[in-house]
């Protein structure tokens, strides 16, 4: 039987509808950085938050 073909994997809907979120998420991401003083160490940190900023989605911070 042939596969649906009309269903589209959910990893694709985002980049489907927003093509540059990557690199939107990367500036973002940079801006933080460099608002923080370019503190190193601090990149998924920085990523995550860009990521929840322009998706509009929460993030939990984990405890350390």
């Amino acid at each position: 039987m042939p596969k649906d073909r009309t269903q589209k994997p959910t990893a694709n809907i985002a980049t489907e509808s927003h093509p540059n979120l990557e690199e939107e998420i990367r500036r973002r991401a940079y801006e933080i950085y460099d608002e923080r003083g370019r503190e190193d160490g601090r990149d998924i940190e920085d990523w995550l938050r860009a990521e929840a900023e322009i998706t509009g989605t929460s993030v939990k911070a984990a405890a350390a």
